[in-house]
């Protein structure tokens, strides 16, 4: 299991940790943020694929902001797996 912490930019959450096994993504919690959401979002993609995780959320946009916690969860996963094959 790869452990990954990501900071995020530009959402109301200012952290996100998740575990990968292999390109399956686990165990993600944020930090901050809007509370049903935040519960909801791990919920849905636990147990996707990496890839599957940034089809179905990268770019969704959070009212006028240029991302979202979604998005930024996207880009965790993809950072935390170009990560894990580095270790």
């Amino acid at each position: 299991m790869f452990k990954y912490t990501y900071k995020t930019k530009g959402t109301c959450s200012s952290k996100i940790e998740l575990e990968l096994d292999g390109n399956i993504v686990r165990n993600v919690t944020f930090t901050g943020g809007c509370p049903g959401n935040l519960q909801a979002i791990p919920q849905l993609v636990e147990g996707m694929t990496v890839e599957e995780v940034v089809k179905r959320i990268k770019g969704i946009k959070c009212g006028v902001k240029n991302t979202s916690c979604g998005d930024q969860l996207a880009i965790a996963c993809l950072e935390a797996y170009e990560k894990s094959k580095q270790a």
